[in-house]
C-alpha cells in the first residue's frame, strides 16, 4: 500500500464519512462507528488511489 492510498469509511447507517488507516480501519470493524456505534462491515470501506484524481 503506498501513501497514494487512502481508505474512505462510510457508515451504512448515519452516513458519516472519513479517511482512516489500517488500524482505524479494524477498530471500526470490532467496535462499529464512532459517531452512532452501529455495526460495520467490510463494504463500508473503500479504498481510493489519490494518483487516479
Amino acid at each position: 500500500m503506498s501513501a497514494s492510498e487512502d481508505i474512505v469509511f462510510t457508515c451504512p447507517e448515519c452516513g458519516e464519512t472519513m479517511v482512516v488507516n489500517p488500524a482505524m480501519q479494524d477498530a471500526l470493524l470490532s467496535n462499529g462507528c464512532v459517531v452512532c456505534g452501529a455495526s460495520v462491515a467490510d463494504d463500508a470501506f473503500e479504498v481510493a488511489d489519490a494518483a487516479c484524481e
